[in-house]
């Protein structure tokens, strides 16, 4: 038995963390790593103290908005804004860090993943927002596609 790469160890944590999500539609996690430790977990979900989709059912799917459209026009936050948002909260300096995800980030997401000085994403499922994979392109963010096997 090999022992896994920092990607791959990281990543298995990544799917755990994703099973605490509330989202009907799509289960995501996100965590923040540097120096090959962790410094922020975030799974997708509504706010703090508000019913969960899976109580009052998906806002998207009623008005049938596409994935990947109108990230606005919904109850939760995405995994990605989860950790950045925690570390935020508890003081923690995420800057030069890599932040690992089981999907592509959507473009409010890369967006922030800029702004935050994070340098490189992990990630392993695709995602349908073009516009999020041309602002990773442009910024300094090292992107890596990780194909599970």
């Amino acid at each position: 038995m090999s022992r896994p790469s920092w990607d791959e160890y990281f990543l298995k944590i990544t799917a755990d963390v994703s099973e605490r999500a509330t989202c009907v539609k799509r289960k995501v996690g996100a965590i923040i790593v540097k120096d090959n430790r962790i410094l922020s977990t975030g799974y997708n979900g509504t706010p703090k103290g508000f019913k969960h989709c899976e109580e009052l059912g998906c806002l998207r799917k009623e008005m049938g908005i596409p994935s990947g459209h109108r990230h606005e026009l919904c109850r939760g936050l995405h995994a990605e804004q989860n950790a950045i948002i925690q570390a935020a909260v508890h003081g923690v300096k995420i800057s030069g860090g890599t932040l690992y995800c089981n999907y592509q980030p959507c473009v409010i997401c890369a967006k922030m993943m800029i702004n935050a000085g994070l340098k490189k994403l992990v990630y392993t499922g695709g995602y349908p927002d073009e516009l999020a994979k041309q602002m990773l392109d442009e910024s300094q963010i090292q992107v890596v596609h990780h194909k599970t096997s």
